[in-house]
């Protein structure tokens, strides 16, 4: 078992054995409303932050203003409007992001009031983001087209190489998705960087479409438009939850997994309200909210009831990717992947 396997099953145990929170001790923070307004961009999908930012208005009084971006056009606006930001605060996408963002000197130090309480692998060390969610990548198909196909859902990366899939996989676009990149970091550490692109060759010859969004082929694979992809788990259980008959599954090699982050941009015009925004999302309250509104996260909370069992990790090959270093490389593997994968 990996030491983050280690991790969640632990967070998942202490979740389910605290049951229901009552609704007296829903909030930890003081009953006191901030008031004013925040700005920010968010690469959390919009139907889960405008649920989540409703619930941060309700209990602090400040408004949230946002606008729903890709993890990959997030990060190229900050650095743009770095002499002058637009926005207070990044809400979601996966912590490299915001690696990548340190590196260009867009995000300010803030080490949120309840910070303490989330484990330190999901954290910058440094106090530059805080993780707010954990979301491993997975397979999800639809069941029609395998059973029409006489295949069985996917437990193999190479499962996508089959001819039957051929014009048939819909999956993110790693110019401007963070599930795309994390799809590049799985593969890498499954088979090593050339070996990881001398497949992706291979994939792209099944590829019907490589989406804007990390989640923008699930419905497409809901409704039988396409065959499969890669997601992450929020957005696969996202759209199974409406109804529509489809498998979730695993690659036997491993998969890595993203930490949902947020972080506050250096220069920001809302100091005071980014920082309650950042306090909030520390808290418990925040898990509790995805949690009451079926958004399918892994809270960084250990003290968060967890009630969802697709969430359980422990059977599943979960692989660690350093965040530094996907920051670091991140830039670098889209640039190759665009070079010999699309332009091929």
């Amino acid at each position: 078992m990996s030491k983050l396997q280690k991790v969640l099953t632990l967070l998942l145990m202490v979740a389910l054995c605290m049951g229901t929170v009552s609704a007296a001790g829903v909030q930890e923070e003081s009953s006191t409303k901030v008031g004013g307004s925040v700005n920010v961009y968010s690469i959390m999908p919009e139907k889960y932050a405008t649920k989540i930012f409703e619930e941060f208005t309700k209990d602090t009084g400040i408004k949230v203003n946002f606008v729903r971006l890709s993890s990959g056009e997030a990060l190229a606006r900050i650095i743009a409007e770095k002499a002058n930001p637009q926005v207070d605060a990044l809400w979601g996408g996966p912590a490299d992001t915001y690696e990548a963002g340190v590196l260009e000197g867009v995000f300010d130090v803030y080490v949120p009031s309840e910070a303490a309480k989330v484990p330190a692998q999901f954290k910058s060390a440094k106090g530059y983001w805080t993780g707010i969610g954990v979301i491993p990548l997975t397979f999800l198909s639809n069941a029609k087209f395998l059973k029409d196909k006489g295949l069985n859902p996917p437990t193999s990366w190479n499962d996508l190489l089959d001819p039957a899939y051929k014009n048939s996989l819909q999956m993110a676009d790693a110019r401007t998705s963070g599930t795309a990149t994390e799809r590049i970091y799985s593969l890498i550490k499954v088979m090593g960087e050339d070996e990881a692109y001398a497949y992706q060759k291979k994939l792209h010859q099944n590829i019907q479409l490589y989406t804007k969004g990390g989640a923008g082929g699930a419905m497409p694979v809901a409704t039988g438009q396409a065959a499969s992809g890669v997601f992450y788990i929020v957005d696969a259980l996202d759209i199974q939850q409406q109804g529509y008959d489809l498998v979730i599954s695993y690659p036997k090699e491993g998969v890595t997994y993203g930490v949902e982050g947020s972080g506050i941009i250096k220069g920001a015009k809302n100091l005071a309200a980014a920082k309650a925004l950042m306090d909030w999302a520390s808290s418990k309250r925040l898990g509790e909210v995805m949690v009451a509104n079926l958004i399918n996260y892994i809270p960084t909370r250990p003290d968060v009831t967890v009630t969802n069992p697709a969430l359980d990790m422990s059977k599943v090959k979960l692989l660690e990717a350093d965040i530094a270093w996907k920051g670091e490389n991140r830039t670098r593997l889209v640039e190759r992947w665009i070079a010999e994968v699309i332009q091929q």
